[in-house]
């Protein structure tokens, strides 16, 4: 039950993370993330998703501005100065491989967040990006298709799972604490096919 408690509690602290402390994460903590994807299911044991690191400044730079930040928040561009990721993983897939990831992609990204989570390192999930871009801007080959983007920092906001009031409710939003609030569906509307589920949220 600790193990089972461990991953519950893993899983509540990775929230997408979207303003940042500007404290550097090292070259070595993306290794160790990245890593754990090794011992990920992947279809057919093909495992052809590969990832690309940054966490230098000058790509810190070029980077950001190919991101597209949280569709919910409409008058918002994204952090400011001062709140930005230190470090990005990208994930792409090696079509020389595969031509289709299957649901690697997934998988692999809940592993790094989960990962990030237990190091105390925030990060959001992008999908939303100028993939040519970031692809020169890393120099990538041809054969290597960007997939999603992984911004990375010290969470310098709260970011907290508030019950679903109903099914409608989809929206992320922040409170009048400025935390960032995620509904999520009850027990009991998940699972369908017991007429007396009960369970917390």
């Amino acid at each position: 039950m600790d193990e089972f408690n461990l991953i519950k509690e893993l899983l509540l602290r990775d929230r997408s993370i979207r303003r940042f402390r500007q404290e550097s994460v090292s070259i070595d903590a993306l290794r160790e993330l990245v890593g754990l994807t090794r011992y990920c299911a992947s279809g057919a044991n093909r495992q052809p998703l590969v990832y690309a690191l940054a966490n230098e400044q000058c790509l810190l730079d070029k980077i950001f501005p190919l991101l597209r930040w949280a569709g919910y928040y409409e008058d918002w561009t994204g952090p400011d100065v001062g709140e930005r990721p230190v470090a990005y993983i990208l994930q792409a897939l090696d079509t020389g491989i595969a031509s289709n990831q299957l649901c690697d992609d997934g998988i692999q990204l809940q592993a790094i967040t989960l990962g990030a989570a237990a190091l105390g390192i925030g990060a959001c999930i992008i999908k939303s990006f100028d993939a040519a871009a970031v692809s020169g801007i890393l120099g990538l080959p041809e054969n290597i298709r960007p997939l999603y983007v992984v911004a990375l920092g010290y969470p310098s906001e709260d970011a907290i799972i508030v019950p679903q009031r109903d099914r409608s409710e989809i929206r992320y939003y922040r409170d009048d604490k400025d935390r960032q609030c995620v509904p999520k569906r009850p027990l009991e509307d998940v699972i369908i096919n017991i007429n007396n589920n009960r369970g917390a949220v």
